[in-house]
């Protein structure tokens, strides 16, 4: 099970910490990603960490500005975003999949558990 929290409304240039709690799945098993769904658009890949050595990969439309983490003791992915800008508005939501390769990350239908998300609404 995957519950996100933190969504809010910030002003842009500020930042928002997004948080994962996972359940039911270790981190040494999963792959964790963030995806994020605008009003009328298709679920985008934001970013994610392997189970293998915690390596992250992001989007290029957040590389620089986002970061993914991991605390095991607490079993939670955060999301750190800086630097936000109104297209980042948007319905966030973290997958996990055991079966995760490079080349299958940026599509959700992978994962084999997805959260319900939490909004983020950035202001100009």
């Amino acid at each position: 099970q995957l519950v996100e929290s933190g969504g809010g409304l910030v002003q842009a240039g500020g930042p928002l910490r997004l948080s994962c709690a996972v359940s039911g799945l270790t981190f040494s098993s999963a792959t964790v990603a963030w995806f994020r769904q605008a009003p009328g658009k298709e679920h985008e890949f934001v970013g994610c960490i392997r189970r293998s050595g915690g390596v992250t990969t992001y989007a290029d439309s957040v590389k620089g500005r986002f970061t993914i983490s991991r605390d095991t003791a607490k079993n939670t992915v955060y999301l750190q975003m800086n630097s936000l800008k109104p297209e980042d508005t948007a319905v966030y939501s973290c997958a996990a999949g055991s079966r995760i390769i490079l080349s299958s990350a940026s599509t959700i239908s992978n994962y084999d558990y997805k959260g319900q998300g939490t909004q983020v609404t950035v202001s100009s």
